[in-house]
């Protein structure tokens, strides 16, 4: 009954033009401990404001999606017969085709949030989707954000072979617009992070992927890994890390290139946290976070620049 409701609500999504404008398994143990992110109304730090060749904190991400200078739409992606995705696609501001990312979201579902990291991207010379890989566990609106425990129930209920094959179509997506090139990138934080690897494991025509603070798949299904993947961890996430050393050893012995960061004193999330303190917290920690932000993100720009093209 959902998908019949997810599909009308589709049609009447293309009807209002919004389009111009694995089997079940829990989420892992180092995303169960997540809290809330910020709400994204909140003010951040005159710091963290001006940083405008970074992505948004939490905290400040709706002013940066509000005051973005770049063209964004929503998007209805088939990726079935019966089922679609629902994304959201930022345009650089450049004349030539662009490569595309498709930035894989938390554990939180599409947020505000994950808009403005793609709108980042797009600003850094990249078409940006970013899909609601929900999209058929939910009805309403789909432009509204899940509660955050909400979504983690639902994550919780997807199929990991069901995840990729809308990764694989809102890729194909992506790289059939008019305005972009035939080469496409991952990118996802936290479960999106592992979800980013684990594609890096399923599609062989992958360019690009970037993990950020998610745990590496199991080394026996790391043969088939093609493309070059960047891992950005925090130091204080054990349980992510402890998952670097197989696929690292794995990966140099397959001749594959795999590049794991790890950011001392940074926190599971800190791209999405940065030195916000409207949540409180250990001002060191923020301090770590904030570090790793400006370490992590123009490695991750490097990496697709280099692997995609520009």
């Amino acid at each position: 009954m959902v998908r019949r409701r997810v599909l009308r609500f589709s049609i009447a999504v293309m009807a209002c033009a919004l389009t111009a404008c694995a089997g079940r398994a829990k989420p892992s143990g180092d995303h169960a401990s997540h809290a809330m992110p910020e709400a994204t109304g909140g003010s951040a730090s005159a710091g963290s404001q001006r940083r405008t060749n970074l992505p948004p904190s939490a905290a400040n991400a709706a002013a940066r999606v509000a005051a973005s200078p770049r063209h964004g739409e929503w998007a209805m992606v088939p990726a079935g017969p019966s089922d679609s995705v629902a994304a959201w696609v930022v345009y650089p501001e450049r004349s030539t085709k662009a490569p595309v990312v498709v930035v894989i979201h938390e554990i939180f579902g599409l947020s505000t949030w994950v808009r403005g990291v793609a709108d980042q991207l797009a600003a850094d010379g990249f078409i940006a989707i970013a899909p609601d890989l929900l999209t058929m566990k939910r009805s309403g609106d789909l432009r509204s954000e899940l509660p955050g425990d909400s979504a983690r129930k639902l994550i919780a209920s997807l199929n990991p072979g069901d995840v990729q094959r809308y990764l694989d179509a809102v890729a194909k997506y992506g790289m059939a617009l008019p305005a972009a090139l035939p080469r496409y990138g991952v990118v996802g934080y936290c479960w999106g992070g592992g979800t980013s690897f684990a594609h890096a494991v399923h599609a062989p025509s992958l360019g690009a992927a970037v993990a950020y603070y998610g745990s590496s798949p199991p080394s026996d299904q790391l043969a088939s890994v093609r493309a070059p993947v960047l891992g950005l961890y925090g130091g204080n996430d054990a349980r992510v890390n402890s998952t670097i050393p197989a696929a690292d050893s794995t990966l140099k012995a397959l001749h594959r290139t795999y590049e794991p960061h790890v950011f001392a004193g940074a926190g599971h999330g800190f791209l999405r946290a940065q030195d916000d303190s409207t949540g409180g917290g250990d001002p060191a920690i923020r301090r770590a976070n904030a570090a790793a932000t400006h370490e992590a993100w123009p490695l991750t720009v490097a990496w697709f620049r280099k692997y995609l093209g520009t």
